[in-house]
């Protein structure tokens, strides 16, 4: 029995990215699955259009497996993305990830540097608010709002992990500002696609 079909009989799934390439060798296979911190750079921007609307909201994002959920549609500078995304984060002091919610997958957040990180929760009329510090980990279902706040003097560092391959931009709740910014972006964003179709559309003819 191969290798593969050795996986195939104990695994529920099977992805082409689990079998060494023929032109490979195993230490050329290997090191295509390291991302090393060296070859990293945090991505300011990825959540830059939340910093612009309000700075509190300032926050930087550093990809290792798959790309996460801020929206960045792909990164070849990471390890492939099966079962979870892997990603560290970056939160200064005073600054805080807003209350959101994943509706296709758990969340993990594992920090690993912070003097005072609250986090806060939300369901179905309930909250909820608590502390973690260094290496304290939180596992949030989906459904379950949650955010976060650097109440510390420093920045924290933590890292974030959502149990999908590639999993939605989240919601915030009915009514939060960021709400209805992305609500403006998708309009615009829609006009301008139809724009480009009219345009493509009167050159043809």
């Amino acid at each position: 029995m191969s290798v593969t079909e050795k996986i195939a009989q104990f695994a529920k799934d099977w992805f082409p990215t689990w079998e060494k390439p023929k032109e490979k060798s195993l230490q050329q296979w290997i090191e295509s699955r390291i991302a090393r911190y060296s070859t990293r750079q945090y991505d300011w921007n990825a959540l830059k259009f939340q910093a612009d609307f309000d700075p509190k909201y300032r926050r930087a994002q550093c990809r290792y497996i798959g790309t996460g959920a801020t929206g960045v549609a792909s990164d070849t500078n990471t390890i492939p993305s099966e079962h979870f995304t892997f990603s560290t984060m970056i939160l200064p002091a005073g600054c805080e990830g807003p209350l959101h919610v994943h509706y296709d997958a758990e969340e993990v957040f594992f920090v690993l540097k912070a003097q005072k990180l609250r986090l806060f929760f939300e369901l179905d009329g309930e909250s909820f608010d608590t502390l973690l510090s260094d290496r304290d980990v939180v596992s949030v279902p989906p459904g379950v709002f949650r955010g976060l706040r650097n109440e510390g003097q420093e920045e924290a560092l933590m890292c974030v992990m959502l149990g999908v391959s590639k999993p939605n931009v989240p919601d915030y709740p009915e009514g939060h500002p960021l709400m209805e910014l992305r609500k403006r972006r998708r309009e615009i964003a829609a006009a301008g696609a139809a724009a480009e179709a009219a345009k493509k559309s009167s050159a043809a003819e």
